[in-house]
């Protein structure tokens, strides 16, 4: 160990070592930050300001908004100073304060989004009883165990990285602190922390994805039945957007966190799709192709 100098920030390389590249980045990447809040944040009010869309399906989805908000901005803002900046660095401290609230809100946006899909089974396939079943209570229990997932796989992830101690190169191949590419980076053993994040990462699709794909296949089943073209259209409208986003989210996210990291380009290129992408994406889906926020909107916009 003596051979060793111990430090304390990291250089992040980010996406491009070339200036007119990050200059561009910059702008890109301002422009994405700026729509995924703007997006998000309409989402909201909209939400909380029209009465009509006082149900469980909105619920989740003004706290999927809110959710997204706090995703991007745990990494854009820093990415964004890096492109403009010389020194691309970050103390040891806020790399590891980035890496828990990175992790906390990607746990809980996949419970999140597993909620979402129990409560469209309940509404499609016992219309009848969805009042009764998705009662305000049973979603507010939902909701906060879907933060209190993320917190609890977060924080014990984060306690086990205090065990490392990062000496020698102290550059991260990431544009921001994600545990699997810190790992590279420690002279200690890094094997059990990388075991602990695969098996929670692990457990956390086998526990959350399992229910989306029960509950899209009854959907599916039950959509199929539906005899008018019309209601069959509008059910298949209404589930292609959530279906769509679970897949970019849980497809690039479990291949980030469950394969071995190498540090290339691609893992990058993953890790905006799911942390940054899918943020942007999530209002854009959920307004466009949703006629009863599209005429909440028009009704906030005349008000």
């Amino acid at each position: 160990m003596d051979n060793f100098t111990f430090f304390t920030e990291f250089i992040l390389l980010g996406l491009s070592a070339d200036c007119r590249i990050q200059t561009l980045l910059f702008v890109v990447f301002l422009e994405i930050y700026l729509l995924t809040l703007v997006g998000n944040l309409v989402m909201i009010l909209v939400i909380r300001g029209d009465s009509h869309l006082h149900i469980p399906m909105y619920f989740f989805l003004g706290h999927l908004s809110f959710l997204d908000i706090c995703f991007s901005s745990v990494t854009m803002p820093k990415m964004l100073q890096n492109f403009l900046s010389q020194k691309k660095s970050i103390s040891v401290w806020g790399c590891i304060t980035q890496s828990f609230f990175f992790l906390l809100c990607g746990c809980a946006e996949a419970s999140l989004l597993s909620a979402m899909a129990y409560d469209r089974y309940a509404a499609i396939c016992h219309p009848l009883l969805y009042t009764m079943v998705m009662n305000r209570p049973l979603c507010m229990v939902m909701v906060s165990a879907a933060w209190g997932i993320g917190v609890l796989n977060s924080l014990v992830n984060n306690l086990f990285i205090h065990k490392l101690h990062f000496c020698g190169s102290n550059i991260i191949f990431h544009f921001c602190c994600e545990l699997p590419s810190l790992f590279p980076l420690s002279c200690t053993d890094p094997t059990a922390n990388k075991f602990l994040l695969s098996g929670s990462s692990a457990f956390l699709g086998l526990l959350t994805l399992p229910l989306i794909l029960f509950s899209y296949s009854r959907i599916i089943s039950a959509i199929l039945n539906i005899r008018s073209s019309e209601g069959q259209a509008k059910a298949f409208s209404t589930c292609s957007s959530h279906l769509t986003v679970v897949l970019l989210f849980y497809g690039t996210a479990l291949f980030r966190y469950i394969s071995p990291a190498s540090g290339s380009v691609l893992e990058r290129v993953v890790s905006i799709q799911y942390s940054v992408i899918t943020s942007l994406l999530n209002p854009l889906i959920y307004s466009l192709k949703n006629q009863e926020v599209k005429a909440a909107l028009q009704r906030m916009l005349r008000q």
